[in-house]
């Protein structure tokens, strides 16, 4: 996992054909708006048949991500479980632990493997986080990198919870409040005139693509809004592809 990562860390995204450059993870085909396993089944010369087994699905969701190989094993039911904080957060901070829940959730990897990962959230926001999860994890949405995973560089971890203030301000995140997670960062940054965050994530910035962690709004987006979460791609003076909030900042 840890090799896979840093391999992915140094390339930029290609064409589907490309994954499979990047060993273990499968060659893959990241659903698109107006595909059908027909369709996907005859670009790659697959039977439908074949594409069901392989990824134990009949229908199609657009940021899915369907594999082109046989897996070694069928993807295990989703779980979940929840555990409350027992290090006390810094005084200075808004929340105090017992405000804050760790959600543990399986999701699907980039190496078309589950994983099971947290993020921390508050304790109010359990319910629609695992329920948003869940939707991911049934669409076939992949993360990257989840806690308590480690990774070369942190920039790619999906998480929620962080003692911190917006960037350049002294106003608190709504992260510090556990009202807001980012979903796979360096495949969905933040823009603001000419600054991105992450830095190293200038490969995705045209949106119109297609590639395994990206996030559209006729897509994986719609498992979290629906849960009563707001996405930063529909902001309007910058973009935050990644953010998601329950107050809209």
């Amino acid at each position: 996992m840890i090799r896979l990562l840093a391999a992915l860390l140094l390339l930029p995204p290609g064409p589907p054909a490309r994954a499979a450059q990047l060993p273990p993870g499968p060659p893959v085909h990241v659903v698109r708006p107006g595909d059908t396993l027909s369709s996907v089944a005859a670009r790659y010369g697959h039977r439908v048949a074949d594409l069901r087994k392989w990824n134990g699905r009949t229908t199609l969701s657009v940021d899915g991500m369907l594999r082109l190989t046989p897996p070694a094993a069928p993807l295990p039911g989703w779980r979940t479980r929840i555990e409350r904080l027992t290090t006390p957060e810094p005084e200075h901070c808004p929340l105090r632990a017992t405000d804050l829940r760790r959600v543990w959730v399986r999701h699907l990897g980039f190496d078309g493997r589950a994983h099971d990962g947290h993020l921390t959230m508050h304790r109010t926001l359990v319910r629609p986080t695992q329920r948003a999860f869940a939707t991911l994890y049934r669409r076939r949405f992949p993360i990257m990198a989840m806690p308590p995973a480690v990774v070369p560089d942190e920039t790619v971890l999906t998480k929620g919870y962080e003692c911190r203030y917006v960037a350049g301000t002294k106003t608190w995140s709504q992260h510090a409040y556990g009202r807001a997670f980012d979903l796979n960062p360096r495949q969905n940054p933040m823009i603001r005139g000419d600054y991105l965050d992450p830095p190293n994530s200038a490969a995705w910035l045209a949106r119109d693509a297609h590639h395994p962690g990206m996030l559209h709004a006729n897509g994986a987006v719609t498992a979290v809004t629906r849960e009563g979460f707001t996405w930063g791609g529909h902001w309007t003076t910058l973009k935050d592809y990644m953010h998601f909030s329950t107050t809209g900042r």
